[in-house]
């Protein structure tokens, strides 16, 4: 399976978010830049990221983003699941004649559910505690 690039930015978002010093924050922008993606699509993902409460934004002078919880509460697979459609095949009765005595859709949907399960087992606290390499690439210290 592969995730969309929304997706998969929106995870390297928290990534950085949570290399960053507790209470942190940092700016949409900055993000962008770090993983060179333009700072539109960013704003798109944050907003996401935040709807779902991973991301919390504050405006003014002093604003700026921040992840909405600790990150060993931040499950990649609740991200995977709150940024990506899932659906592998399209079983609309419109685009498939065998939708009503499909099997595979079943199978498909066993995959998603075990990838989902595995990605559970991974908090975004496990992606960055003591990750000294990529601090020294994320330039934080």
């Amino acid at each position: 399976m592969q995730l969309t690039s929304f997706t998969d930015y929106g995870l390297r978002a928290l990534i950085y978010m949570a290399s960053l010093p507790e209470g942190c924050m940092t700016s949409i922008s900055e993000v962008a830049e770090v993983y060179n993606v333009s700072r539109n699509h960013m704003v798109k993902i944050i907003n996401q990221l935040s709807k779902a409460g991973y991301v919390t934004a504050v405006r003014g002078k002093n604003g700026g983003i921040r992840l909405g919880k600790p990150a060993q509460e931040i499950r990649v697979g609740d991200v995977v699941r709150d940024m990506e459609p899932l659906s592998l095949v399209n079983c609309s009765h419109e685009f498939c004649n065998i939708t009503s005595a499909c099997r595979l859709k079943l199978a498909l949907s066993g995959a998603v559910q075990s990838f989902l399960h595995e990605l559970d087992k991974t908090t975004l606290a496990d992606l960055v505690v003591e990750n000294k390499p990529l601090y020294k690439l994320l330039l934080v210290e």
